[in-house]
């Protein structure tokens, strides 16, 4: 299935009911008075973060949601049914803006976690309420509210604690292979990943955390070069990055230091947080350096990049170096504590019953 991390629909609350005008007309009772009943009130629109979805693609299908409108009273002061609720499933990590505004309604970063994205309408009075001792035959009423309609943007951001970047073909697949149990495709050519990949990684009983890997970086992507702007955004959640660099390219041309700026680059253009974001440095592919020569050719490539921050060297192919990495990742995330919850001008309207 394609993944689909965007998307616009239109949601339309049910109207309330109208209130009913009408007189009791009972047998020896001739005077029997207003007993208009009120009209239901409209169904609203929630949307609830659901488990096991992992794409908005259900939306490239369904772009209108309604619900159901208030029934309208009746006589004998019956009130009219409530319009049923609609409840949409969407991604845990999804963002709800109002298309027309850009304002954020809503962050779903919990399974079950429920957002009231259109109210509906109230239902209407019947001329019950309007009798007096002057007013005995009132024939007022009130009609029912129109439900909220409007049009949203749906932005589906993955949840991960740890974002792995780097240029296609850096071996970010394998690397998520050897380290988790998800399988990505790993092929010989770029841009294998095409979409967020995610993986749990299991250090040991009770400690644990998520990895994601987006689709290869390129010059330009956060211009939208490539694939990298439309993933860039997944790693805003992340709390570190991993940025893989292959140490041994099979383009002789290639220049590792000049790639690595690249990336680092990308990330800064494309949103200053981002850039500023803690990374750590994995050189993959160590194992295709002569052995004796390892220590030093790590050692000037650092020199050459000015890494004073944490880095690793690994082969994700062989596994080797991944297994010691992971540790070293749980403990400093563990040490950085949980991720921080939504702004709470993003919590409004949220029903957690």
């Amino acid at each position: 299935m394609k993944f689909v991390d965007e998307a616009t629909v239109h949601v339309q609350a049910g109207d309330g009911g109208n209130g009913a005008l009408s007189f009791r007309r009972e047998k020896f009772v001739p005077r029997g008075g207003p007993d208009g009943g009120d009209g239901g009130a409209g169904g609203s629109i929630y949307f609830e973060a659901k488990s096991g979805l992992n794409t908005l693609a259900d939306f490239r299908y369904t772009r209108q949601f309604r619900a159901a409108n208030g029934g309208g009273g009746s006589g004998r002061q019956r009130s009219g049914r409530n319009g049923a609720d609609l409840v949409v499933a969407v991604p845990i990590g999804t963002l709800v803006r109002d298309h027309e505004t850009g304002d954020l309604l809503g962050d779903l970063t919990r399974d079950g976690a429920r957002l009231l994205v259109a109210k509906g309408g109230r239902g209407g009075l019947g001329n019950t309420h309007f009798k007096s001792s002057t007013n005995r035959a009132p024939r007022r009423t009130i009609p029912g509210a129109p439900g909220e309609g409007r049009t949203l943007f749906l932005e589906l951001q993955v949840l991960a604690d740890v974002g792995l970047v780097g240029l296609p073909n850096a071996g970010k697949s394998t690397f998520l292979r050897a380290v988790s149990e998800a399988r990505p495709k790993v092929a010989d050519y770029p841009f294998t990943t095409l979409h967020p990949e995610l993986g749990v990684v299991t250090v040991e009983r009770h400690r644990s955390f998520v990895i994601a890997d987006i689709p290869g970086l390129i010059a330009g992507a956060h211009e939208g070069a490539g694939l990298g702007i439309q993933f860039l955004r997944h790693l805003a959640r992340t709390r570190l990055l991993l940025h893989l660099i292959d140490v041994a390219p099979l383009d002789p041309r290639a220049d590792v230091v000049e790639d690595v700026r690249v990336i680092e680059e990308e990330l800064r253009l494309f949103d200053g947080d981002l850039g500023s974001k803690e990374r750590w440095l994995v050189f993959n592919k160590v194992d295709l350096w002569p052995e004796a020569e390892r220590p030093a050719r790590l050692e000037a490539l650092r020199e050459a990049l000015d890494w004073t921050g944490p880095y690793a060297a690994v082969s994700a192919i062989k596994g080797s170096g991944c297994t010691e990495l992971m540790g070293r990742l749980m403990q400093r995330l563990e040490a950085l504590g949980p991720a921080a919850p939504p702004p709470a001008e993003t919590r409004e309207g949220y029903d957690d019953a």
